[in-house]
């Protein structure tokens, strides 16, 4: 019974850890062959733009795969509590590779954190309120994931905003059909509509 347990354990581990490597490619995949400013200009009414989403993400898993497990980040990271959403933006003086290059490594730092320790591991975020500070490594795991995908979405959606480009891989891209995508969003229009007419 032991031995199936820890096979379930580590096929749980890898299947989570190959989610989030694949979440961390699809969302630095966003910036490919953008200018320095599309990358960082705010592209919704609270700021978000999509280096800040990269230098977000990375500083939520150099926290959380460092600090709650003592392991700290060996990246340079303000006190938890002095955060001031300074992490979702990209100052003019901090360049593309400096942040794409932070993400890299906390991925070094993570993965040895996941890969050194059991799905059980210990560990403490004392930023959640009670009852919940205390927690392992699967639920760091299950959160982070939850993370990197809701990034990776809002990435993908202001990527599309930008010059239509969607996806999670470029192996799976494919040629922007203008013509086609504007009969798709006119029958969606159309169906919106008729669900709920326009008052004159």
């Amino acid at each position: 019974m032991a031995g199936s347990c820890r096979m379930i354990d580590e096929f749980a581990k890898d299947n989570l850890h190959g989610r989030l490597r694949r979440d961390r490619k699809a969302l630095l995949w966003k910036l490919d062959g953008l200018s320095e400013y599309d990358a960082r200009r705010p592209l919704t009414a609270t700021g978000t733009n999509l280096l800040g989403l990269v230098k977000h993400v990375a500083t939520v898993e150099a926290r959380y795969f460092g600090e709650v497990f003592d392991r700290p980040s060996p990246e340079p990271l303000c006190r938890w509590q002095d955060y001031n959403g300074n992490d979702q933006w990209a100052t003019e003086d901090e360049t593309r590779d400096q942040i794409v290059g932070f993400y890299r490594r906390t991925w070094e730092h993570s993965d040895a954190t996941i890969n050194e320790l059991p799905l059980d591991a210990p560990g403490h975020v004392p930023w959640w309120p009670e009852p919940g500070p205390n927690t392992n490594l699967f639920a760091v795991m299950v959160h982070v994931l939850g993370e990197s995908n809701r990034h990776a979405g809002h990435a993908d959606i202001l990527r599309e905003g930008l010059d239509g480009r969607t996806g999670v891989r470029p192996e799976y891209e494919q040629q922007i059909d203008e013509e086609a995508r504007a009969a798709y969003c006119a029958k969606i229009e159309q169906a919106a509509r008729s669900a709920a007419p326009i008052k004159a």
